[in-house]
C-alpha cells in the first residue's frame, strides 16, 4: 500500500475500487499511479483479477505457531493503549461447499434495479423537458379538472351528446387499497446480469478507430457500450470522448487524440476542455461528490495545461456538459456568474463586504436526482396521515428510545433515527408496533446479513428485505395499482449507505401518506455511490431526529463508542473480546493475519475460520486485500484456481452492480458460468463476467464490509496504511465484529491520530441546500 493519490481525501470513494464492475484501465499502457486502489474511498471499486491474487506469496504459517503453542497470550501496552491480549496458533482448513443449480431466472435483481434507475432518469428528464417546452391547453390538468375538460371537448366535437354527462353519479374517489399478500417466489438461481451489449459491427468499427490512434483494442467493447452505436464516428470526430470509458485517463486520451487528429489539436481544444470538465466531475462522483466547486474545477484544468480555465468552464456549461449552481441564487444568477466580462465583475462588486458565494458545477444526473429526492421528501413530510392511535404501542415499547421513535413516527411523515448496532432494536420495535396496528410496515437494509439480523429482531422474516430486492420487486409486498410500493411505513436501516440516485428512486416509489424512517449510525463510512443523503437530512433538520440512548454492549461496544467521539480508549477484555497483535512490517502482518484466521481465533475464541472476516485498508499493496486473499486461500482452501482463478469452497464477493457487495461461496462451474451460494441464494455469474465482478472474499475493504457483521473480525493495519486511516474508517472496521476483534497493528501512533482527528464533510452535495430552501 501507498499513500492516497494526490487530491483524494481519506474516506473518498475513488480509492475503493470494487463498485465499478469493469475497469479496462489495465489494458491502457502506462497507467498513472493515481489509479492504484486503496480503501481510503467511499465509493467506486473494481473487481480484482484472479491473477492478481495468485501472484502474492503464500503464507509459511506453522513455523511460529508451534513455538507459541503454550504461550498463546501476549500483552502489548503500547500499541494503542488498549492493553489487550494477542493470540497465536496453528492452522485449520475450511471445506468445500456443495450445491446444485436450477434453471436461471429470466431477469435478475440487479437488472431490474438498473432498469428502475433508467426509468427514473427518463421520467425526470421528461419532466424537465415539459417544463421548458410549450404547454398545450389543458395538458397540465389532472383529476376532475382534466375529466371536465375532456367532457367539454367530447360534446363540442359531437362525439358524445351533452345528456350523456347529466344525471350520472359522481365516481367515488379512488382509494389505495391493501393488496393481497404476495405469492411466495421460487428461489431459482439468479442469473448475474450481462453488460449492455454493443453490436459486433459497432465494436469492430471502434476497434478500427482505436487501432488508428494506437489505443488498445481491449477498449473497443467498453467504448462502444459507453458511446453507443455511432461510437466510431464520435471518436473520430472527438477523440477525447474516449474519457467516457472507465479507467481511461486524460494523458492517454491526449495521446489518442494526437494520433487521430495530428496537428489539429492542442491543450485548449474545446473538445478536450469539455471532456476534461466532464471527466473531473465523473471522477468526483466516484469519490462521493454530486457537485464540485467551480474554483476547484478551474484549478484542476490549469494543472492539465488548459491556459484559460474560465473559458473552458463557460464552454462546458454552454454545451450542457455540466450544470452550474449557486446557493441562494436563481439559476439565471448562477449562469450569470459563469459568464465572463462585466456581469461577473459587477456581481463581485455587489457582494463586496459579504461572505463569498460558492458556485458549484454538477452533472445533470446527480442534480436531477437530488432535486427529485428533495421534492419527494417534502411530499412525504406534508402528506402524513394520522390514521392510527399509536399511544398504546409507545407505552409498551421496550425502551425509552423506542417509545420516543414510535411517538415521532405517529405524528410525522419523515423521521431520522441515529444509533449504533444495539439501537437497531428500536426500528425493529417500531415495525412490530406498526404491524400490530394493522399497518403495512417493512424494514429495508443494505445487505443480506442485515436482513437476517432485522428478521431476528422483529421475529418475522417477512418484515425485512434488502433495499435492492425491494426496488427490483424481487422482495417485499410488491406494488399497488398505482405503481407504488405497497407499504404504509418503510424503515430504511443502514441509511448512511444510501446514495442519492437510489434514494431518489426509493422516495419516488412511495405513495403519498407513506411514512419513511431513515435509521443508521452517522459514524460509519458513507455510501458507495455519490451523495451523503443521511448526513444531509440530519444537517438540514428537515424532520424530527431521534437519537438512541441504547449503547452497544461489551468491550467492542465500549471501544467503538469511544472512537465515535474521538477517543481510542483502553478497554478491559477478560474474554479476549479485543486483541492487539503488533507487527513490524507488511509481510509479518500477512503472516499473523493468516495465523489468526486459521488457528488462533478458532482455538482461543471458538469462532471458526468461515465466520471470521479480514478487513484491511486497501486492495493494493503488500498487505491489501489481494495479498491477504492469496495467502488465506493457500492456507484455507488451496487449489489451482481452475474456474477462472477460483475453486469450489472459495470465499468470494460478487459485485452485481456498482456499489453492491454480496458475499458468497464458490460451488461449481460449467458452461453457464460460475455457480455461487450467496447466503442461500444460488447465483450464476456468466463466464465473461467472472473476471470483472467476482473476487476472493476472505479479506474485504471497510467500505465493502459496511452494513454487515461477523462473529469475529481481524482488522489489518500495516505501516503503509497510515494515510488511508480516518475516524469513520476505523469506526466502521472495528464495529464489524460481534464477539471478537483482533487488530493487526503496524501503524504506531497513526491510529490514535486518525481517531482523534475530527472528520470533516468530505463530500460536496446540494441536497442539504435544497432541503433547507423555503417552499414555494
Amino acid at each position: 500500500m501507498t499513500a492516497l493519490p494526490r487530491g483524494e481525501t481519506p474516506g473518498s470513494p475513488a480509492a475503493d475500487d470494487d463498485s465499478v464492475v469493469a475497469d479496462p484501465s489495465a489494458a491502457v499502457p502506462a497507467p498513472s499511479s493515481e489509479d492504484e486502489g486503496h480503501d481510503g474511498g467511499e465509493g467506486s471499486t473494481t473487481a480484482d483479477d484472479a491473477a492478481d491474487a495468485a501472484e502474492t506469496d503464500g503464507d509459511d504459517s506453522g513455523t511460529d505457531a508451534a513455538a507459541e503453542a503454550d504461550g498463546m497470550t501476549h500483552t502489548d501496552e503500547s500499541a494503542d493503549g488498549s492493553g489487550t491480549t494477542d493470540t497465536d496458533g496453528t492452522a485449520a482448513a475450511d471445506g468445500a461447499v456443495d450445491g446444485s443449480a436450477a434453471a436461471p431466472a429470466p431477469l435478475s435483481e440487479a437488472e431490474a434495479e438498473l432498469a428502475a434507475q433508467r426509468e427514473l432518469r427518463e421520467r425526470i428528464e421528461k419532466r424537465k423537458a415539459e417544463k421548458e417546452g410549450p404547454i398545450a391547453a389543458g395538458a397540465k390538468l389532472s383529476g376532475p379538472a382534466a375529466d371536465l375538460l375532456a367532457a367539454v371537448r367530447a360534446v363540442e366535437s359531437g362525439e358524445k351528446p351533452a345528456a350523456a354527462f347529466f344525471d350520472s353519479p359522481a365516481p367515488a374517489a379512488p382509494r389505495r387499497a391493501a393488496p393481497a399478500p404476495a405469492p411466495v417466489r421460487p428461489r431459482a438461481p439468479e442469473q448475474a446480469p450481462a453488460p449492455q451489449g454493443a453490436s459486433p459491427e459497432a465494436v469492430a468499427a471502434v476497434a478500427a478507430v482505436l487501432a488508428e490512434g494506437g489505443a488498445p483494442g481491449a477498449l473497443a467493447r467498453p467504448a462502444a457500450e459507453a458511446l453507443g452505436a455511432q461510437a466510431a464516428d464520435a471518436l473520430r470526430e472527438d477523440p477525447w470522448q474516449l474519457l467516457a470509458v472507465p479507467g481511461v485517463r486524460p494523458e492517454q486520451a491526449d495521446g489518442f487524440a494526437r494520433a487521430v487528429l495530428g496537428t489539429d489539436c492542442g491543450p485548449d481544444d474545446e473538445r478536450r476542455t469539455a471532456a476534461l470538465v466532464g471527466w473531473l466531475l465523473e471522477r468526483a462522483a466516484l469519490q462521493g461528490h454530486t457537485a464540485l466547486d467551480a474554483t476547484a474545477v478551474r484549478a484542476a484544468l490549469a494543472e492539465r495545461s488548459v491556459t484559460d480555465p474560465d473559458s473552458a468552464v463557460q464552454h462546458a456549461v454552454a454545451e450542457g456538459v455540466v450544470l452550474v449552481f449557486q446557493d441562494g441564487q436563481d439559476d439565471e444568477d448562477s449562469e450569470a456568474l459563469a459568464e465572463p466580462g462585466e456581469d461577473t465583475a459587477g456581481s463581485a462588486e455587489d457582494r463586496a463586504g459579504q461572505e463569498p458565494v460558492q458556485v458549484l458545477l454538477g452533472l445533470d444526473r446527480y442534480a436531477l436526482a437530488e432535486e427529485s429526492l428533495a421534492d419527494g421528501l417534502a411530499r412525504l413530510i406534508n402528506a402524513c396521515e394520522k390514521d392510527a392511535d399509536w399511544t398504546e404501542p409507545a407505552a409498551a415499547a421496550g425502551s425509552p428510545s423506542a417509545a420516543e421513535l414510535i411517538r415521532a413516527v405517529a405524528a410525522h411523515g419523515l423521521v431520522a433515527h441515529t444509533g449504533g448496532e444495539a439501537a437497531r432494536a428500536e426500528p425493529a420495535a417500531l415495525i412490530s408496533a406498526a404491524r400490530g396496528l394493522g399497518l403495512r410496515a417493512l424494514g429495508a437494509v443494505h445487505s443480506v446479513d442485515g436482513r437476517r439480523r432485522l428478521a431476528e429482531a422483529t421475529g418475522d422474516p417477512s418484515a425485512a428485505v434488502t433495499l435492492a430486492g425491494l426496488l427490483s420487486d424481487a422482495e417485499g409486498p410488491g406494488r399497488d395499482e398505482e405503481g407504488a410500493i405497497a407499504v404504509d411505513l418503510l424503515v430504511v436501516l443502514d441509511a448512511p449507505q444510501l446514495d442519492v440516485e437510489t434514494a431518489a428512486i426509493l422516495v419516488e416509489s412511495l405513495a403519498d401518506g407513506t411514512r419513511l424512517v431513515l435509521s443508521g449510525d452517522p459514524g460509519v463510512l458513507g455510501s458507495a455511490g455519490a451523495g451523503r443523503v443521511f448526513a444531509d437530512v440530519l444537517a438540514a433538520r428537515a424532520c424530527p431526529q431521534i437519537v438512541s440512548r441504547t449503547p452497544d454492549p461489551g468491550p467492542i461496544g465500549e471501544l467503538v463508542s469511544g472512537i465515535g467521539i474521538g477517543e481510542l480508549n483502553q478497554v478491559a477484555a477478560p474474554g479476549k473480546e479485543v486483541v492487539i497483535v503488533p507487527v513490524r512490517d507488511a509481510g509479518e502482518a500477512v503472516h499473523r493475519t493468516v495465523q489468526l484466521v486459521a488457528d488462533s481465533v478458532p482455538r482461543a475464541i471458538g469462532v471458526p475460520s468461515a465466520d471470521t472476516q479480514v478487513i484491511t485498508v486497501g486492495h493494493g499493496g503488500s498487505a491489501g486485500t489481494r495479498a491477504l486473499n492469496a495467502a488465506l486461500k493457500q492456507r484455507l482452501n488451496p487449489g489451482p484456481g481452475r474456474f477462472g482463478g477460483f475453486d469450489p469452497g472459495d470465499r468470494v464477493v460478487h459485485v452485481p452492480a456498482p456499489g453492491r457487495t454480496v458475499p458468497g461461496l464458490v460451488v461449481s462451474a460449467d458452461a453457464e458460468g460460475l455457480h455461487l451460494d450467496c447466503a442461500g441464494t444460488k447465483v450464476v455469474v456468466p463466464q465473461e463476467r467472472v473476471e470483472s465482478s467476482v473476487r476472493h472474499g476472505w479479506a474485504l475493504s471497510a467500505h465493502q464490509a459496511a452494513g454487515m457483521r461477523w462473529p469475529a473480525v481481524v482488522v489489518v493495519l500495516p505501516g503503509d496504511a497510515a494515510q488511508g486511516l480516518s475516524r469513520p474508517w476505523v469506526y466502521t472496521a472495528f464495529s464489524r465484529g460481534e464477539r471478537h476483534l483482533s487488530v493487526v497493528h503496524g501503524v504506531d501512533q497513526a491510529l490514535q491520530r486518525a481517531v482523534a482527528q475530527s472528520p470533516a464533510q468530505d463530500r460536496t452535495t446540494r441536497l442539504r441546500t435544497l432541503l433547507e430552501a423555503p417552499a414555494g
